[in-house]
């Protein structure tokens, strides 16, 4: 081997270590992003139950939950990263870029199908939290029952297209106690006009509106971080596939 191959190894040697450090600080930083995901949803499942489980048709699609499973899957992710990138080894290099590639492009397709069907998710989503306030207090639904008692204590709202809907769930005139201008206990027998009008679902719908800001800037941090991981893991593969090639 002479010294122009030696400089040149030295080279590729150099190249692999930059990437290794970028791809290492990426990978490091998710691990630390889902375990600090994962462990806001286990205070989350330990401290308040199910909150934020409003479906009647997905019970299990509470806040907590979803807080589990994706915290868990973006360490499972990250762990796969840091060994491929710490062993340069490119399966698991490989398997670390398609696996945020999948989860980008489902992420992707998911927002283009939201905005293409709105209406009819829309109409389905308040059907099925119209179901969802059938469930408030009864056995085994207390995450479902908190649920609405925070949401219409704190948008000062009721029911989801009218305080009516709860006629319908409590086979009289009547609303839970978190739907009155004053709480106090059984106010919610009291009659309509001291309770209040609004409607849950497009208090909460034009809520999110206003924060639209906000909600884009947090969705195109998140897809940046991700192109930066699909890129980083790209390069690490490409110069480790360079230097096995100079070598061999």
């Amino acid at each position: 081997m002479g010294p122009l191959d030696t400089t040149v190894i030295q080279i590729k040697i150099m190249l692999i270590m930059d990437a290794l450090t970028e791809f290492l600080c990426f990978s490091l930083f998710s691990q630390l992003g889902g375990c600090g995901i994962l462990g806001v949803g286990i205070w989350l499942a330990v401290t308040q139950g199910n909150f934020a489980t409003l479906s009647s048709s997905f019970p299990s699609l509470s806040a907590a939950n979803l807080l589990i499973v994706t915290g868990t899957f973006v360490m499972i992710i990250g762990f796969v990263g840091c060994i491929g990138a710490i062993k340069e080894n490119k399966g698991l290099l490989l398997s670390f870029f398609i696996m945020l590639l999948i989860i980008f492009l489902l992420e992707l397709t998911i927002v283009i199908l939201f905005f293409v069907y709105t209406d009819k998710i829309d109409k389905y989503a308040q059907q099925d939290l119209k179901k969802g306030l059938h469930l408030y207090g009864t056995d085994g639904n207390i995450g479902l029952t908190n649920a609405w008692s925070i949401i219409q204590t704190d948008f000062r709202c009721c029911g989801v297209s009218n305080y009516t809907d709860w006629f319908e769930v409590y086979n009289t005139t009547r609303v839970p106690d978190s739907c009155c201008l004053e709480f106090s206990e059984n106010c919610g027998l009291h009659s309509p006009g001291t309770w209040w009008k609004a409607p849950c679902y497009e208090t909460v719908k034009i809520w999110l509106q206003e924060n639209l800001l906000a909600v884009g800037i947090f969705a195109l941090c998140t897809a940046l971080v991700q192109i930066l991981g699909l890129t980083f893991a790209m390069t690490m593969y490409c110069q480790v596939v360079k230097a096995d090639t100079y070598c061999a």
